[in-house]
């Protein structure tokens, strides 16, 4: 089966998709996948089993990039071709059958919406990652020396209203790794984008040395996979790294507030969300709203509550 998989660019929105797309893949004895993605994607399909090829494409002036999905794409006869971007482009491909994103109707998660195109609305197919034994290794020789479970932590995300202030970030670690805490004295890793330094530093720092696992801007997303899939808890803001958590089973608290939880909460074996008391409608509308501009929005989203919360899904571990 030769299967044509265009997905999001956002990391976060490419992470909810690999449900759909593993239910495809396990469809067919012998697949044949190629992937369409944008660059900060892209290496989370590096592994996908069946992988023709990954096809790249950067956003170009007046969509001319979808030219080049085309020219790359028109001259196979497709099996099945699935558009997530609502673009034109799967009507004018050869493909016995397609698959388009339906319109979103009503406040349905992400999750959801995907499963409706696999026949699974009622059992929506959950994220997945894949990688290799060589991602393995490099997650062995990071954690190589790391006594027992390890908390990670995702203090950084793509725009400043959706970042959690770094003290709290650090009043959870201290708590959850205190003597008489969940994690007694547990390693943290702490995640991030290689552009995200600035915002992970002041909880890097708090962190001792001899504990802290810094891997902020320093590994690759599936490397980084590999890593998450061995933590016994990881706490992070609403972003991709919060879903690359979900998806490789590490139990999963993401934090809301100027971002919509019914849309985006993460999705895996467990997880949980919690948000500010404000709805994200109430945080953002206020005269004068520049999301390039402002700062943090997450400020009244109480730490107790987010230790409450990661408690109850450690108790569950």
């Amino acid at each position: 089966m030769r299967l044509l998989f265009i997905t999001a660019n956002r990391i976060g929105d490419a992470v909810l998709s690999t449900g759909l797309l593993g239910h495809l893949i396990e469809q067919t004895p012998r697949p044949s996948v190629t992937v369409v993605a944008g660059p900060a994607s892209a290496p989370l399909f590096g592994a996908v089993p069946g992988l023709a090829r990954v096809i790249t494409v950067r956003k170009a002036r007046f969509r001319t990039h979808w030219l080049e999905i085309w020219s790359k794409t028109a001259f196979t006869r497709w099996d099945v071709v699935v558009d997530l971007r609502r673009s034109a482009l799967a009507a004018l491909l050869p493909a016995t059958r397609r698959l388009v994103v339906p319109k979103t109707a009503g406040r349905v998660h992400r999750l959801d919406l995907l499963a409706r195109m696999a026949g699974r609305e009622t059992d929506p197919p959950l994220p997945r990652l894949w990688w290799t034994a060589a991602h393995d290794r490099n997650a062995d020789r990071i954690l190589d020396g790391t006594p027992g479970p390890f908390l990670a932590v995702g203090p950084t995300a793509n725009w400043r209203g959706k970042i959690w202030p770094a003290e709290n970030f650090v009043a959870v670690v201290d708590a959850l790794t205190a003597p008489d805490g969940l994690l007694p004295g547990a390693p943290v890793a702490v995640l991030g984008g290689p552009d995200e330094r600035a915002q992970a530093s002041p909880v890097l720092r708090a962190i001792p040395r001899r504990r802290r696992i810094d891997l902020v801007g320093k590994v690759d997303l599936l490397t980084a996979a590999a890593v998450l899939s061995r933590a016994a808890l990881f706490i992070g803001n609403d972003s991709g790294l919060m879903h690359a958590a979900a998806a490789v089973g590490a139990p999963t608290l993401g934090l809301f507030g100027p971002s919509e939880d019914a849309f985006y909460a993460p999705r895996g074996r467990k997880t949980g969300f919690v948000r500010t008391p404000e709805s994200m409608e109430a945080l953002i509308s206020f005269a004068g709203y520049d999301g390039t501009r402002v700062g943090s929005l997450m400020t009244t989203l109480p730490v107790a509550t987010v230790l409450d919360a990661a408690r109850g899904l450690l108790a569950q571990s």
